[in-house]
């Protein structure tokens, strides 16, 4: 597996489409997670199953978000994609989230080329409010059984604040 932070950039962000590498299947319970370190993706836990992520969940290279992860993204396709691929992602939105007190947003986005749509999503508000209210769960109590209450949802921004998030992880790594 190649170092994604050294074959790929962040992409177009003032044009709104971005590389997102994908860690956790859409239904997965495994907790896989990039290790910047090793360049390799790890199993980090199982996470209990009640608590599969709601969506595709990655990263986008060459960014650190304020946890000093790469920022995290939240891929909305209509199947699973699988760990270790990456793809060009429009983005629509962002999850403002805090997790035990640091900011650890989350980029909403769909895939910048989607036949089977027409690309028919291109902000949230084109995701059905259930969607995103599923999400806004899942986030909330995640971490439920094993430390309450450590994680919230603060709000949801659209793409132009999505875009000033990316450009300021852009900025923190950058200057690591």
């Amino acid at each position: 597996m190649a170092d994604f932070n050294q074959i790929l950039t962040p992409g177009d962000v003032d044009g709104g489409v971005i590389n997102v590498v994908i860690e956790i299947p859409e239904g997965s319970s495994h907790k896989i997670e990039w290790n910047r370190d090793l360049a390799v993706m790890q199993l980090d836990r199982v996470e209990p199953a009640i608590f599969a992520k709601p969506t595709n969940y990655g990263f986008i290279p060459q960014t650190l978000d304020e946890d000093g992860d790469e920022l995290d993204a939240l891929i909305i396709t209509n199947e699973p994609l699988p760990t270790g691929i990456f793809l060009e992602a429009w983005v629509i939105g962002v999850m403002k989230f805090e997790d035990d007190g640091e900011v650890d947003d989350k980029v909403v986005v769909v895939p910048a080329d989607d036949r089977n749509t027409g690309n028919a999503v291109q902000t949230l508000a084109d995701l059905p409010q259930q969607l995103i209210n599923q999400i806004e769960f899942h986030f909330n109590h995640y971490k439920d059984l094993k430390k309450p209450g450590t994680t919230i949802v603060k709000s949801w921004g659209d793409a132009e604040e999505a875009k000033a998030v990316i450009k300021e992880s852009i900025e923190r790594w950058n200057t690591k």
